[in-house]
């Protein structure tokens, strides 16, 4: 019988953060590299811009933001329901299980994504985003489980950058069946590369669930009690977000943070999921074939710079404080936004991603360690990161529904990209009132 590994142990630690390397690909291969790509491959070879859905005519980047944001708002409705059970039962490993089956076997669904079944096509794209974000609230809240307060902002970018490196490690298999169909026995040429794309989620699907093993095994249960599923018990989340949001009020600076992470986290969030969506469109690549190895030498750029940026945020933070380095980094991404309006050559947008993957990793791992350190001490922190997680979902709907509609609207991503320096602009004014200590 296997005794659970203690807290603070390098086995468990290791072992939560290995399954950012098993579910990463998710965020790279699917959200941001291949099925990006593979999205626009469909509407070019088709000659369209645009599709009929719910009968009414919509283009094709506004589409995936609003579905999007509509799995985002499944997201956050359903979180704090089953953390809610999950808490109180004490088995949110299973939980994790269950969101990280769901995301994985949707991206193994996505190899029948077609235009022609555009609503079973996108209800794939649905669930294996709400797989992955879904998955990421039991995943968070194991944090200061297994880790000491001291060790949670190493452990955090650890988590990151083995993400960034395995997601790249499988990124570099795909993209060599993407380019060289032929070496992997498929047609050569854009048949093939289509088909290498389609088989690409399918290995999505089998490492995501593969290396999560490692992580179920050491992880623990959660608080073991032994109490059954009621109907009062499925309600007990949104009880126990309001009995957090409560709690907000005796904690000045959590309360502080967390209006500030809901405003910057609301535009981040929104540029990694748009990013190649505004590369493939906005960018004068040339040919088809030039096009897509830019983006895929973007991606690689981002991923590859973001494993830095995790390492040197975190540094940084144990320096200049969590705060403090968080302003500074959400300065940056202004910056970064108001350049992205003017970039419209692929050396430009090369020089802009290896930015972005510099302070990409950094906010992310550097927000949720943060936000650790600022909760009170409590056995429940499966509430308090589901709330975390809510706001940073409800955060994400509203960025996708304002960046498709001016999408929409507009006719170019290129004018969306730049409402979201407000949003930055904005979080760098509320971290300023957070205390630093």
């Amino acid at each position: 019988m296997r005794t659970n590994a203690p807290k603070g142990s390098k086995k468990l630690l290791n072992a939560w953060a290995f399954y950012d390397w098993a579910n990463s690909v998710y965020s790279l291969v699917i959200a941001s590299a291949v099925f990006p790509i593979f999205y626009g491959a469909l509407f070019s070879k088709a000659d369209i811009t645009s599709v009929e859905v719910f009968g009414g005519e919509i283009r094709s980047t506004p589409l995936i933001s609003y579905t999007t944001a509509a799995a985002f708002l499944v997201v956050a409705f359903i979180s704090p329901l089953l953390s809610g059970i999950a808490d109180y039962v004490g088995n949110k490993k299973n939980f994790l299980k269950f969101f990280c089956y769901l995301g994985a076997f949707s991206c193994v669904g996505l190899y029948f994504f077609d235009l022609e079944r555009i609503y079973i096509s996108l209800l794939f794209y649905f669930f294996g985003l709400v797989g992955f974000w879904g998955s990421l609230v039991f995943y968070n809240s194991y944090l200061p489980d297994v880790a000491f307060k001291e060790q949670q902002d190493r452990l955090s970018a650890k988590g990151y950058s083995l993400g960034y490196i395995g997601s790249v490690v499988l990124l570099l298999f795909n993209l060599a069946m993407v380019m060289k169909p032929e070496w992997f026995g498929l047609e050569a040429g854009g048949e093939g590369s289509i088909e290498a794309m389609k088989i690409s989620f399918v290995t999505v699907g089998v490492w995501w669930i593969g290396f999560s093993q490692y992580t179920f095994y050491y992880l623990p249960m959660g608080n073991r009690n032994k109490h059954k599923v009621s109907r009062q018990v499925i309600f007990n989340g949104f009880k126990e977000l309001r009995s957090v949001y409560s709690s907000l009020s005796e904690t000045k600076a959590l309360k502080r943070y967390l209006i500030a992470f809901f405003v910057y986290s609301m535009a981040v969030q929104t540029v990694m999921l748009v990013a190649t969506y505004f590369g493939e469109q906005e960018i004068g690549w040339g040919g088809d074939d030039e096009k897509t190895m830019g983006l895929i030498i973007s991606i690689l750029i981002i991923q590859l710079v973001a494993v830095l940026g995790a390492v040197l945020t975190s540094r940084a933070s144990e320096k200049f404080g969590n705060i403090s380095t968080l302003i500074v980094i959400n300065i940056i991404w202004v910056v970064i936004c108001v350049v992205a309006y003017f970039v419209t050559s692929p050396t430009q947008f090369y020089a802009t991603a290896g930015f972005v993957g510099l302070v990409m990793g950094g906010i992310q791992s550097l927000s949720r360690s943060t936000y650790s350190k600022f909760l009170p001490e409590t056995k429940d922190t499966t509430s308090y990161f589901s709330f975390y997680d809510v706001s940073e979902k409800i955060g994400i709907v509203i960025g996708m529904l304002l960046y498709g509609f001016i999408d929409q609207l507009t006719g170019s991503m290129r004018n969306s990209i730049l409402f979201l320096v407000v949003f930055f602009g904005l979080g760098v004014v509320l971290l300023f009132r957070v205390p630093r200590n």
